[in-house]
């Protein structure tokens, strides 16, 4: 394992430029910092990860290889999601060695600019979207240097989840990417955000000056991130019901194309880059479970509960199901290797269901870094255990043929069987769900 290994440099709000070679032996035996970041947003679902140093020298990779040999093993590259926010590829929540194990591959951990540093679109100031480009960073670094390391750079998959996914739609629309990656996983990408328009980051970067009071490019990362709380609070609006977030790819702004161009981008690449998009069955339960106002309508006699658990599938459909499903009906239509998911395990303790990040115990850290995720109140870890090698397996599969499973079915539009998604589960092999979005 290599920890810290700097893939870039940037100046605040500029653009990532590659790093100057050093001589002599740098220690990789310590995580590079993480972007400055709030509290995870999510712990009370997911757990609270480990603290990490935070500052703006946070371009890093966490590579995890077999060996440092001649092999050219396939390479998983990780985007981690966290609402643009907080997340980081080099969190034991992310540890990548049992894919690298398992399944003698090479798998690289991704520390980019995330909030206000990564995604401020302001004249004069900052370009926006420097989160991405970061990432594209990134994904050269991988090229150039990634043989020495064990890997092939000619096989690359690039996976994410949440934010993470979402990046990974935003990279397959820019022919920045063009021969970056041969392979693409999207776990629960919010598909219905689709790009932010220039005039909502406009507006957004108004909260953000309104709320910091001084220059962005010299106030400390304590105020910006002070600021950037502000705006998101203001950005969601009334009761915070406007939820996406406010700092996010924007249309138009390098290197993304216009807002229109968004999935015609990605379709120009669909016969060359295989892809694997999915959901779990619940995913608005992690967002919206256990909030007060939530409970106060589900303690509502009779109808309280059931018409909250209609709202939450509903908004579930609306962010997750339905465009991720348009996105790889998209992309098949025009010809390329689709294939699609749902991901229904869910522990028996936790209220959660399959809720907004359960996957990902099954294919990167290890029981003790998600030990205290409420997600998994109740779970028994040696079925978890064995589940999560079988998911692995396909997710490995996937890495290396470009199918998850020979009896996986592939995505097609408009199937005259109506075949939409194969759901995974512990209890039941890969099969095919007659209805999108239903168990």
């Amino acid at each position: 394992m290599f920890r810290g290994v700097p893939y870039a440099r940037a100046a605040r709000f500029a653009p990532p430029e590659p790093v100057e070679p050093w001589s002599g032996v740098r220690d990789a035996t310590r995580n590079g910092q993480i972007s400055p970041q709030p509290p995870f947003r999510i712990g009370s679902v997911t757990g609270i990860p480990e603290e990490q140093p935070q500052g703006e020298d946070c371009l890093n990779l966490t590579i995890v290889t077999p060996g440092t040999d001649d092999r050219k093993r396939p390479v998983l590259v990780w985007l981690p999601g966290g609402a643009y926010v907080t997340g980081a590829g080099s969190l034991a929540f992310y540890d990548g060695q049992r894919l690298a194990a398992e399944g003698d591959v090479v798998f690289v951990g991704v520390n980019y600019r995330l909030g206000a540093l990564g995604y401020l679109k302001l004249d004069g100031v900052s370009p926006g979207n420097l989160g991405l480009l970061d990432q594209l960073a990134a994904l050269r670094w991988v090229r150039d240097n990634i043989a020495r390391f064990g890997g092939d750079p000619g096989q690359v998959t690039v996976f994410g989840q949440s934010a993470g996914a979402h990046s990974i739609a935003c990279l397959l629309a820019t022919p920045a990417s063009d021969g970056l990656f041969r392979r693409a996983i999207l776990q629960s990408a919010p598909m219905a955000m689709k790009l932010a328009k220039p005039a909502r980051a406009a507006r957004v970067a108004r909260y953000f000056t309104a709320a910091l009071g001084a220059d962005p490019r010299t106030a400390s990362t304590a105020e910006i991130l002070a600021a950037q709380e502000k705006t998101i609070v203001r950005a969601a609006g009334p009761g915070g019901l406007y939820s996406v977030p406010p700092f996010c790819p924007v249309a138009a702004a390098d290197p993304l194309p216009p807002l229109a161009g968004w999935l015609p981008g990605a379709v120009r690449r669909a016969r060359e880059v295989d892809v694997l998009i999915g959901t779990t069955r619940d995913e608005m339960d992690t967002f919206l479970n256990g909030k007060p106002g939530i409970t106060q309508l589900e303690a509502i006699p009779f109808a309280g509960r059931a018409g909250m658990s209609a709202a939450k599938k509903a908004i579930t459909r609306w962010m997750f199901d339905a465009p991720s499903m348009r996105y790889a009906d998209a992309l098949a239509g025009a010809g390329g290797r689709v294939f699609t998911y749902r991901f229904d395990w869910a522990a028996p303790e936790s209220g959660y269901g399959a809720c907004h990040c359960v996957e990902l115990p099954f294919l990167l850290g290890d029981q003790a870094s998600w030990a205290a995720a409420p997600m998994l109140a109740g779970a028994d870890w040696t079925e978890m255990a064995e589940f999560g090698r079988k998911l692995r397996g396909m997710w490995l599969s996937f890495a290396k043929t470009g199918s998850p499973s020979p009896d996986w079915p592939r995505h097609f539009p408009k199937s005259p069987h109506g075949m939409k998604w194969a759901e995974i589960g512990p209890d039941r092999d890969v099969r095919p769900s007659p209805v999108a979005g239903v168990g």
